[in-house]
């Protein structure tokens, strides 16, 4: 079996004791890419780095919606030149998030469509966060024409209505490892009715550990996890599910 983490946070200091090893132990695993995804400043740049030292890492760039004061001139300037990179391969994680509101939400909305628009021009798929903003969320890529390059809602939270919503926009949905939770019936349905070829699969981590690891800290290697759910929930193989949703992670963000 083999597959793709769509989304995951390597650059945390999470990882800072064991890094390499946690790779190795994904790679092991089957897992042949995983994509690490930047939230700030500090942390684009440290994305990056791990990318380049690591032929099975891709990086994805942005300002998370926690950080969207940061989201000034010199960032996007950074965004821009730092996106050029082969390594780069969508602009994220961005969108809103009015669960915590860590900064305003005239403050999210702003950082999110001039980062929409930054992607337009450098012609990338983008990553999406939609946390209690699906509505809004969903209206501004509409208004922004974001599918134009395609991207992923990752770590869906929304209804089957609204995810074909975001698929009719030009987006994927991602799966991370709740659905392997017993109480997870939403994202669960979604899986039901999504077609498997909408569908990536990813951890978050060190986020969100799928119900073997529950509680502990996520990595990589534990998508598989994620994978097995999706094929017992739409009964197929475990080895369809990787493969296909790996596919689907490499036509979106365009790499081999």
């Amino acid at each position: 079996m083999t597959a793709i983490d769509s989304h995951a946070h390597l650059d945390l200091p999470a990882f800072d004791t064991d890094r390499d090893a946690v790779i190795q132990r994904a790679l092991q695993k089957g897992v042949s890419h995983i994509i690490t995804v930047g939230i700030g400043k500090q942390e684009c740049v440290h994305a990056l780095q791990i990318a380049e030292d690591h032929p099975q890492v891709f990086a994805a760039l942005g300002i998370h919606p926690h950080n969207a004061a940061d989201c000034d001139l010199q960032a996007l300037d950074m965004l821009e030149q730092k996106s050029r990179s082969s390594k780069v391969v969508a602009l994220g994680e961005i969108g809103l998030d009015f669960y915590r509101n860590l900064s305003g939400r005239e403050e999210q909305i702003r950082a999110f469509r001039t980062q929409l628009d930054l992607a337009r021009s450098l012609k990338l798929p983008v990553i999406i966060h939609d946390r209690e903003a699906h509505t809004e969320t969903l209206a501004i890529l509409r208004e922004e024409k974001a599918g134009e390059y395609g991207g992923v809602v990752h770590c869906f939270s929304g209804d089957v209505r609204m995810a074909f919503s975001c698929i009719e926009s030009g987006f994927h949905i991602s799966i991370p490892g709740t659905v392997t939770f017993k109480s997870a019936r939403l994202v669960q349905e979604v899986v039901r009715k999504v077609p498997l070829d909408h569908l990536l699969v990813e951890t978050d981590c060190p986020f969100l550990a799928p119900a073997p690891y529950r509680g502990k800290r996520n990595e990589p290697a534990y998508v598989i996890h994620v994978a097995e759910a999706i094929a017992a929930i739409k009964g197929i193989t475990p080895e369809e599910a990787g493969r296909v949703t790996a596919q689907n992670t490499r036509s979106l963000f365009s790499f081999d």
